[in-house]
């Protein structure tokens, strides 16, 4: 089974006890391996900063696999299509990108439409549960 990309817009939504984070769990299950880039602990520690759950967002992020973002990284997210997606997402999507292609995601695991519309123009399959 492949792994699931996360992105902040669905770790936050977990950290912060949304309505849907049961169903976030849920899709969990279906994946054997959670990625996401680097960019998520930056993201996620200010959210959790801000809301006072600095041990719980450090709970969920010890069980996430990262990329890293270098430099290589950065310049192939500055040059990723479609050109609509914003900056910080773009290096969540090159990252999401290079997984694919390696054969450890098999979806992306977002909030965000304009990275869902990202994944969706590279071929990735999107995962975006609600609570029924």
């Amino acid at each position: 089974m492949a792994g699931l990309y996360l992105d902040t817009s669905a770790l936050g939504r977990i950290l912060l006890a949304e309505p849907d984070a049961g169903a976030i769990r849920a899709v969990f299950a279906n994946y054997d391996a959670w990625w996401s880039s680097e960019l998520l602990v930056v993201e996620l520690r200010r959210l959790a900063v801000r809301e006072g759950l600095l041990n719980a967002a450090e709970r969920l992020l010890a069980g996430v696999a990262l990329l890293p973002v270098d430099g290589a990284a950065l310049q192939r997210a500055s040059r990723l299509k479609p050109v609509d997606v914003r900056a910080l997402d773009a290096i969540h999507l090159e990252a999401a990108v290079t997984l694919k292609h390696r054969g450890a995601i098999g979806a992306v695991l977002t909030y965000d439409r304009q990275l869902q519309g990202g994944c969706r123009h590279h071929e990735l399959l999107v995962e975006a549960p609600a609570e029924p």
